[in-house]
């Protein structure tokens, strides 16, 4: 008899428990994340497409969500923006891309801003399809870059946070404005 209510509680319980996580393309990502003491949410998804093909799908996490662009980069809040590879990249591609990303929205770029771009490009590998990048800043002690699962090391500056996070949100981001929408959120 308690076994038959266990399987009628258990069959309600998932019929009720509505799905979590944004979905885009066929990743999947939880609609917060906890870091430290932080509970972030997701702000929105973007696809980062090149010649018709999907690279990588990216979510951005905030403590407070946002639409305004500006509004977000102001926050000096912990912040997550999260990469699933859906195809192989080369390392010097990703390094390229994250060079242009700073000289097109931040072109009045200062060296040391410069020289800690060139630190993050040292510290990417080739990405395979299901492998991750993670770029998670925290207020005071800087953004920590994780490959594949892999603190890579931890790059100082809110500064350099606002640089790298403008190459998705910035004026002219280089994945384009719809993956820039998505990730703010916006229709």
């Amino acid at each position: 008899m308690r076994r038959k209510y266990f399987f009628i509680f258990f069959f309600i319980f998932f019929l009720s428990t509505p799905v979590s996580g944004g979905q885009i393309g066929e990743v999947t990502f939880p609609d917060r994340l906890l870091h430290g003491q932080s509970n972030l949410t997701l702000n929105g998804l973007g696809m980062r497409t090149f010649a018709f093909f999907d690279v990588y799908a990216a979510g951005l996490y905030l403590a407070t969500p946002s639409k305004d662009a500006q509004a977000v980069l102001r926050a000096d809040t912990p912040r997550i923006m999260t990469m699933h590879f859906l195809r192989g990249v080369q390392a010097k591609q990703i390094a390229q891309a994250w060079q242009e990303g700073l000289d097109t929205n931040t072109p009045s770029a200062e060296a040391s801003l410069k020289d800690r771009f060139a630190q993050l490009a040292t510290m990417m590998e080739p990405m395979d399809k299901g492998d991750t990048l993670d770029c998670v800043y925290e207020p005071g002690a800087g953004t920590t870059i994780r490959v594949k699962g892999v603190v890579k090391g931890i790059i100082p500056g809110k500064d350099f946070s606002d640089a790298l996070l403008a190459c998705w949100i910035g004026p002219k981001p280089g994945p384009g404005e719809k993956f820039r929408a998505g990730i703010l959120g916006q229709p």
